[in-house]
């Protein structure tokens, strides 16, 4: 029997200061589970959201237990028009830019100035979409199968009447999630299944997850090793103008035995230009010992890796090589591979879409047609975002212990993030987390600065 919620009592002057459950989780699945008993719905790339309200206070919790209302001020705006007196809420939030749902965008409101996170709540509105109802009023209803909290989902949202508050829509047919995995280009994260019977189950990986396999033929333009000399990543590139080739992301999960023929392979293409494009970062004000220094190759090496998503005209995370490909000319590697995320005029749309309950009792969806519209690059909004003060190192803080902080606490930022992707790469380690704090991110820094030698 699952516990009463806190978020039930009836303080609604507090501030909450505790998210109240832990977020349940998917396990990642080759196919989608089928019928019966089954329902599915888009897998959103954005930031997973908790969002609770006591009367007056309302917070945002992120999928780690941080809050993350004070970034997204609108979102609690938007929340505070929902009638309901006490409410926990699943979702995810996403900022609509241009033509597109941009992730870079997101990120960006993770910014310690308040001013700024206000100037970019009015520019770039963020949206939350809703997929689950875990309690209302005097209801807890964790316990309740999904069918139930998804009926209360739809009552809650059919009030609103609002476009920055989203339904996410579901199905119970296997094939109509199949269609918006092709519909949306490969632009969808994937496709989430639950039981229509299934409770909510707070940090166990309960739901099944089937995630979309992007795949990208790109030239490699050159490569790092680690301290030991040997490969560590390769680097990979593509056309973007023509003519230049740019950085768009790297891959170095290798086995040990596989770096020995990675460096006989490499070797036999050195001494070309590299990147001619954008081209692996250089010193920065907080790294300033940091030379972008990596072995240029000849355009001729063409590898087929797989990655997941796509920020700023760059692979967001590490990719995996999936094969060479020495058929495929280097020329023919350009930019107009990669998948956008979904647009939100396609999400507006998707979130019209109602759930109903059938003579059966399983939930079932009226679907109205999933268009699939051409997407558009956005190679100019990382820089039209860029704040210089995100390029500073966090060691205004040296004198004391990173856990000690002022800020400690808060989100690490874009400039950290990019720099412990490039030590874990040189390094050889696995990625960093999306969700570690400023504290945890510099203590990971320093690690792998002294694992590099660079202390």
């Amino acid at each position: 029997m699952i516990e009463r919620s806190t978020y039930l009592q009836r303080d609604t002057v507090r501030p909450l200061v505790k998210p109240p459950v832990v977020p349940m989780e998917a396990l990642l699945v080759g196919d989608l589970p089928q019928p019966p008993g089954w329902c599915y719905e888009p897998k959103w790339d954005g930031f997973r959201a908790l969002i609770e309200r006591k009367g007056e206070s309302i917070e945002i919790w992120s999928k780690s237990g941080k809050p993350l209302g004070r970034y997204f001020p609108e979102v609690v705006d938007a929340i505070s028009t929902i009638r309901n007196e006490r409410l926990l809420l699943d979702g995810e939030l996403v900022v609509p830019m241009g033509n597109h749902l941009s992730f870079a965008a997101l990120q960006a409101r993770l910014h310690p100035a308040a001013s700024r996170i206000a100037r970019l709540s009015r520019e770039t509105p963020a949206q939350v979409i809703l997929f689950d109802c875990l309690g209302k009023d005097d209801e807890d209803m964790r316990a309740a199968p999904f069918s139930e909290r998804r009926a209360a989902l739809e009552a809650l949202h059919s009030n609103l009447g609002r476009s920055d508050v989203i339904l996410s829509p579901l199905t119970t047919i296997p094939g109509e999630a199949q269609r918006w995995l092709a519909a949306s280009g490969g632009a969808l994260d994937g496709v989430i299944a639950k039981q229509s019977d299934l409770p909510y189950l707070p940090g166990q990986r309960a739901m099944r997850k089937v995630k979309q396999r992007r795949t990208a033929d790109c030239v490699v333009g050159g490569y790092r090793k680690d301290a030991k000399g040997r490969v560590a990543s390769l680097l990979l590139g593509l056309y973007v103008v023509q003519g230049r080739l740019d950085l768009v992301g790297f891959t170095s999960a290798f086995r040990a035995t596989e770096r020995v023929a990675l460096a006989t392979k490499v070797k036999a293409h050195e001494g070309g230009p590299g990147f001619t494009g954008r081209a692996p970062g250089g010193p920065s004000r907080w790294n300033p010992d940091k030379s972008g220094h990596y072995v240029a190759l000849k355009h001729e090496l063409v590898a087929e890796v797989v990655y997941d998503q796509v920020t700023s005209g760059r692979f967001r995370h590490g990719t995996k090589l999936l094969r060479w490909r020495p058929d495929k000319a280097p020329c023919q590697c350009t930019g107009d591979q990669l998948i956008r995320e979904v647009k939100p005029a396609e999400l507006i749309e998707l979130g019209r879409r109602r759930l109903t309950i059938n003579g059966s009792g399983e939930p079932s969806l009226r679907a109205s047609r999933f268009r699939n519209e051409e997407r558009t690059r956005d190679e100019h909004m990382a820089e039209e975002l860029r704040n210089p003060k995100l390029d500073e190192h966090p060691r205004s803080n040296t004198e004391k212990d990173p856990a000690d902080w002022v800020s400690g606490d808060d989100p690490m930022t874009g400039a950290q993030a990019s720099y412990l992707t490039t030590l874990c790469e040189e390094a050889g380690e696995d990625l960093p987390p999306r969700d570690l704090t400023k504290a945890e991110a510099s203590q990971r820094i320093d690690a792998l600065r002294a694992k590099l030698g660079r202390d």
